[in-house]
């Protein structure tokens, strides 16, 4: 399952500090164009572990986001080991700084959305579930080392303020799109 599927509640992707050199920026891109970095093809490396949320164990895939840009709307095609699995709208309102994320599933299941904050070279896609009346809380935080290469997260708290990591990983790019 890939990481924007889970951080959106269709399919995406601890409190672990991540310590990058201090020269690397985000890209320079503003506004709607920022997203424009996620195109292409990625090898994408997670290591989940044993909590609450999430089983220990190792994946390793290969990720191609097909996307463009028309108006105010990037879209990416997502595939993960070569079969498509979602369409994944974004808009970006800027007044509030808060890119919104519209999943839309291949098989034809219920679309869904979520946000995205982009602080810099963290990127963070935050969502909540709420089971039996009780809320839990989940993140995927996306740290830039370059363009080409994404250290990241995912998490759970149940209080929104003190974090499990559930996996940990990376993304690089092995081709522009």
């Amino acid at each position: 399952m890939s990481r924007w599927m889970k951080a959106t509640g269709v399919f995406l992707v601890g409190l672990v500090p991540i310590s990058l050199p201090a020269t690397v920026s985000p890209p320079a891109a503003k506004g709607i164009d920022v997203l424009s970095v996620y195109a292409g093809t990625w090898t994408v490396e997670i290591e989940h572990f044993d909590t609450a949320h999430s089983k220990a164990g190792h994946e390793k895939t290969q990720l191609r986001n097909a996307c463009w840009k028309d108006g105010g709307y990037f879209v990416c095609n997502q595939y993960v080991d070569g079969e498509s699995k979602a369409l994944i709208v974004f808009t970006y309102n800027a007044k509030e700084n808060v890119y919104k994320s519209y999943p839309i599933p291949v098989d034809g299941g219920e679309p869904s959305s979520g946000k995205l904050f982009v602080d810099g070279r963290v990127w963070t896609f935050p969502w909540e579930v709420t089971e039996d009346g009780k809320k839990t809380y989940y993140r995927v935080v996306n740290v830039f080392d370059s363009p080409d290469r994404i250290e990241y997260r995912q998490e759970f708290s149940p209080d929104n303020l003190h974090w499990t990591t559930t996996a940990k990983g990376r993304e690089s790019k092995t081709a522009a799109e």
